[in-house]
């Protein structure tokens, strides 16, 4: 059908493949690529181990998009300057529009002294690996028995969580640049760790900080309750381990022996308000912890290398967007070029939010489309492209077949889920490599 409009998003995650729906359930033909084999971005390897249950649900709406027969899915691909097809070359193949959904892929760091010693990862990384994401699942990490986490949201919780109970770490610090009034985790995800929280350690800390408190004029009942009101529903603790908050701090550096990091320092901070928003500054007061690992939960930025311009970890937006959505932009600085989910805001928001929006990113891509006729890209010599490469490519039906092997595997080993670890068994399970 020459009169149809083709569109490629770029990445599988919820935000791709909402958006993907959204767009092939308007009639338009999507190609859908994707840097993994398997679809599900962060919701099937950003979300904690043992929610099978919201993952389950996740998956299950990632199937039906999926199943759009206007819809060609291409996993293993990287679209990246140095990857299997350039963004350019993407353009190049006669796309109407792109939609950029493949999330924030860099790796924000501080550029800290200390940074590339052994036991520093970044959260990301971290997450990947115990979820399974080659090749991070292959990755060795240092968990020493102190660990340190610089950040205070979900993702830090959720690495707490990890160390605690699977990994049988002793001390857990979270490290917060600012007060206890602004932390940013929810008391859903705080249940899971309260019960570790050294109570006489947190009231001391919320002794030190408080006259910073009182000098911005902040009730510093405000921070006790973010980070008590989950002890209501806390999980019972099971481990002998303890978690602690250190307050008003900034990491400086990381100082190691051997190449591995032994000690982590910090610079306290001091409160202001500034526009009603409080601030952290630097005191020049700094000190050390004792620590094995330090890990940063800092946020993310998208890949620069992907092909569209950035600014501030962000891909770069029209500031005066031509097809806006709930006056947002949607629009790269590239003609034909959309943005949604992560690869729009990095960091921002949960699967909720990535799946509202892909959809909206679809929406302003499906405004675009209105204003120029449908070009006469090829779909076949597309195919016929990707499949050229020198690699497996997976489809909708290699999926499926991944599927029913891995809950066989589950079955087989009486486990609520089963993952292949690596790409190589991955292929197997799939028919590409022949089993030794």
């Amino acid at each position: 059908m020459s009169n149809q409009y083709l569109v490629a998003v770029v990445g599988a995650g919820p935000s791709g493949l909402f958006g993907a729906r959204e767009l092939a359930t308007q009639g338009i033909h999507v190609v859908l690529f994707n840097r993994d084999i398997k679809a599900g971005g962060l919701a099937e390897y950003g979300i904690y181990l043992d929610k099978h249950t919201m993952k389950e649900g996740l998956r299950k709406q990632f199937r039906q998009a999926l199943e759009q027969p206007n819809l060609d899915y291409y996993g293993n691909v990287l679209i990246s300057a140095n990857g299997d097809f350039t963004l350019d070359e993407i353009r190049g193949m006669g796309f109407d529009a792109i939609l950029v959904t493949a999330g924030a892929q860099g790796t924000k760091w501080l550029g800290l002294p200390g940074e590339d010693l052994e036991g520093v990862y970044h959260a990301k990384d971290v997450v990947y690996s115990y979820n399974k994401l080659p090749p991070f699942s292959q990755k060795n990490f240092r968990f020493g028995k102190r660990c340190a986490i610089v950040g205070a949201g979900n993702v830090m919780v959720d690495i707490a969580r990890f160390l605690v109970n699977k990994q049988k770490v002793e001390e857990v610090t979270a490290i917060v640049r600012r007060g206890p009034g602004e932390v940013n985790f929810t008391k859903e995800e705080m249940k899971h760790m309260i019960s570790y929280l050294d109570m006489n350690d947190f009231e001391e800390e919320m002794a030190r900080v408080l006259p910073n408190l009182q000098a911005i004029g902040q009730d510093p009942e405000l921070g006790r309750h973010k980070v008590l009101d989950a002890l209501a529903k806390a999980d019972p603790k099971v481990e002998n381990a303890k978690f602690r908050f250190d307050f008003l701090a900034s990491p400086t550096s990381m100082i190691g022996e051997n190449g591995k990091v032994t000690r982590l320092e910090v610079e306290d901070n001091s409160l202001s308000l500034k526009d009603g928003e409080v601030k952290a500054r630097g005191t020049g007061n700094k000190r050390t912890i004792d620590v094995e690992t330090v890990i940063f939960a800092i946020g993310d930025k998208v890949d620069e290398s992907f092909g569209l311009p950035t600014e501030w970890n962000e891909f770069v937006k029209n500031p005066t967007p031509k097809f806006p959505v709930d006056n947002l932009s949607y629009e790269s600085s590239v003609e034909g070029v959309f943005v949604g989910g992560w690869s729009r805001k990095a960091s921002e928001g949960l699967v909720g939010y990535a799946r509202k929006d892909g959809t909206n990113a679809a929406k302003a891509v499906l405004q675009y489309l209105q204003t120029k006729q449908p070009g006469n890209a090829d779909v076949e010599a597309i195919t016929a492209k990707v499949k050229g490469l020198s690699k497996p490519i997976i489809t909708k039906e290699d999926l499926r077949r991944l599927e029913i092997v891995e809950a066989e595997e589950a079955k087989k080993r009486g486990l609520e889920e089963f993952k292949f670890a690596s790409n190589e068994e991955m292929l197997q399970a799939m028919g590409f490599i022949e089993t030794a």
